[in-house]
């Protein structure tokens, strides 16, 4: 087996857990819907919206190195690059969307640690 052919396997098999990676978490997300429905807790759809925009965020992760494997390291053409560059660029606004819509502000963006403590009691 030549290296070119290895490197396509791989770039296949990292691409192929993306995708797994996303079907997976969209249907925990969507178990985990279900059964905070039947116990009738509050927060099920901004948590429903959570757990799978954060599974999407890793599939597309996957989904971006595999094009990297495959494209970088098989012989790339200025062409190729060119691809690559676009589909990084559409993925990676992608993930910036998803960030924003799960946490409600952007990637780099620092938390606000006196909004996440517990409030004191006296």
């Amino acid at each position: 087996m030549e290296f070119q052919q290895v490197v396509e396997l791989v770039g296949r098999a990292v691409d192929a857990v993306g995708v797994a990676v996303i079907v997976v978490g969209a249907l925990a997300a969507a178990i985990s819907a279900a059964v905070r429905f039947a116990r009738r807790q509050a927060g099920l759809y901004r948590a429903y919206r959570s757990q799978l925009g954060r599974s999407i965020l890793l599939g597309l992760e996957f989904l971006v190195a595999g094009d990297i494997i495959r494209t970088v390291a098989v012989a790339p053409t200025y062409t190729s690059v060119g691809v690559l560059a676009l589909i990084v660029a559409i993925r990676t606004f992608l993930s910036f969307s998803l960030e924003l819509e799960i946490t409600g502000r952007w990637p780099w963006q620092k938390v606000d640690s006196s909004a996440t403590r517990a409030p004191e009691t006296r």
